[in-house]
């Protein structure tokens, strides 16, 4: 009898939920941290945002205007850290948290503390990031590669980044084991590994990246540290070492990285376009295998981005055809989703809109991306604004426009409310038009010969520099609106149905997966059939 007494006394006593910031500090529940995620994404968006307006002002007209060089080159590196590692990354971990439990059945995430761990280092990290603006001779300015011998020369600042770096890795790779942990452990009964909703199954390969490449990173950053501060020469030529062996190992881990970018993205696009077009995924399990070998080719790819380096002729030409195969996979993809959408009932709703505009800005992305990867013509091509231009196809127009698309996709899912359908449409026109305005010249830029990472350049640039700026401050700007669309529905509107895309009958889970309905070994009861899963 004491026992029981002591059990309810314990329970009245210690498990009342946490009110206010201790709720969300402590919080286990995969909504909430995936909350924080996506909230916490959207901030350093602003932050990085800010950056690569900085960079756009200077460039607005030659001559030195507003930043000294090494400013400018600082605001070139952290933009790409914090746009990566603080903008793209944690929306998609956001994603995860919230989707996939609810996608595969689960009652939360396999590791909740871990989770919460896993979010929590990251304001840290971006903190110590950060605070290397503050520190004597200034961020870090070797571009986001961190190359030597250029990164070397960075004063205090450098071992501030590098331990940032890590923490964004350990961050990475505790969410990336909690989503493989949930998947392969945490599925509901009678669901298979071939009906899982793709956006799932991007996100297992997605992970398998992460846990494969961060830990070369981290050997990357931790050799370049000891070479400043402990009398190494891993890259030092002088004491025997090589800086293009830093490149290697970077791009082992930075090639892989950017389908660590996109193939979360390929899952959201796969779950949207079916439910606006009102027609299964053309061709799931081929999806499923496209991402897979795109996962596996971007282990083999890594030189590309290194043709000029005086690599052997036999290494130009493998890593030349190994990229163009990325191509066969990736438009697999672009052929199933048009092919979804061919005859199919479509409706234009914001996310409809942001999908498929990330279908056509994608593939001149990956056009140009073809272009870079033929040897002959990239030694053209490497480091002029062309490849400035095909990498923001690919994040920008690509990774953030999906993940607006899901942002719209799913907000009537995480707050109960439907999103102003008006000014969504207006955020999607101006950030389109504008996003085009920004990057497209830069790929006239970068033929003409306009290198990258400068700070001033030559007269004949001039033109389509200031059209590019302009863009990109009507860019930046414009996605304000999208702060207004989701704190107005936070706040309240239109209350969602449990059938939220009128006339998509519930579609919403089960078209992205290739059973009708999900039987769970019973017989579909009739409004099951009806409206789709609830």
């Amino acid at each position: 009898m004491s026992d029981t007494h002591i059990a309810t006394d314990h329970h009245d006593h210690h498990d009342e939920p946490a009110r206010g910031f201790m709720r969300w500090l402590t919080t286990t529940n995969h909504k909430d941290i995936g909350t924080l995620y996506l909230l916490f994404a959207l901030v350093m968006f602003f932050v990085g945002g800010a950056m690569a307006l900085v960079i756009r002002l200077e460039l607005f007209q030659p001559g030195l205007q507003f930043v000294n060089p090494q400013f400018f080159n600082s605001m070139t590196t952290v933009h790409a850290l914090v746009m990566i590692f603080g903008g793209v990354m944690p929306a998609w971990v956001g994603f995860a948290n919230w989707m996939i439990p609810m996608m595969i059945g689960a009652p939360d995430m396999a590791l909740p503390r871990l989770n919460n761990w896993s979010f929590w280092i990251l304001p840290f990290a971006f903190t110590l990031l950060i605070t290397t603006f503050f520190l004597p001779g200034g961020a870090p300015a070797g571009g986001w590669t961190l190359y030597p011998p250029l990164v070397l020369q960075t004063g205090d600042a450098l071992p501030f980044a590098i331990f940032a770096v890590h923490f964004l890795g350990a961050s990475s790779i505790a969410g990336a084991i909690n989503v493989v942990a949930t998947v392969f452990n945490m599925r509901a009964p009678g669901m298979t590994l071939m009906k899982l909703p793709l956006f799932v199954w991007t996100w297992i390969i997605t992970a398998f990246l992460l846990i494969a490449t961060m830990p070369v990173l981290a050997g990357a950053v931790t050799m370049l540290l000891t070479d400043k501060f402990f009398g190494t020469s891993f890259f030092a030529a002088a004491g025997g070492g090589d800086p293009v062996m830093f490149q290697h190992i970077f791009w082992f881990f930075g090639h892989p990285e950017v389908y660590i970018l996109i193939l979360p993205a390929f899952g959201v696009v796969s779950a949207i376009i079916p439910t606006f077009a009102r027609k299964p995924l053309f061709g799931y399990s081929s999806m499923v295998y496209a991402s897979a070998s795109i996962a596996f080719l971007s282990f083999i790819v890594w030189a590309h981005h290194m043709f000029t380096v005086g690599m052997p002729l036999a290494g130009e030409l493998f890593f030349m055809y190994t990229t163009i195969m990325i191509a066969v996979p990736t438009g697999v993809k672009i052929f199933n989703w048009v092919a979804t959408m061919w005859q199919g009932s479509m409706t234009f709703e914001t996310p409809m809109l942001f999908a498929i505009a990330f279908l056509v800005l994608f593939t001149i992305g990956g056009f140009s991306g073809l272009m870079l990867g033929v040897t002959p013509v990239d030694f053209q091509y490497h480091d002029t604004y062309f490849v400035v231009a095909h990498f923001h196809y690919v994040l920008v127009t690509g990774a953030v426009f999906s993940i607006m698309a899901g942002a719209y996709f799913w907000l009537p899912k995480w707050t109960g409310h439907m999103y102003d359908e008006k000014l969504g449409k207006l955020h999607f026109w101006v950030s389109v038009i504008s996003v085009n305005v920004l990057f497209f010249p830069q790929h006239f830029l970068g033929l003409a010969g306009m290198p990258r990472r400068i700070p001033d350049y030559s007269v004949q640039f001039a033109d389509w520099n200031m059209v590019s700026s302009i863009g990109g401050f009507v860019f930046g700007f414009s996605q304000l609106l999208f702060v207004v669309v989701v704190i107005k529905c936070i706040r309240g509107g239109v209350k969602a149905t449990d059938r939220v895309w009128e006339g998509a009958h519930g579609l919403e889970w089960t078209v992205a997966s290739p059973a009708p309905y999900h039987t769970f070994n019973t017989p579909p009861a009739p409004a099951a059939i009806e409206g789709g899963m609830r």
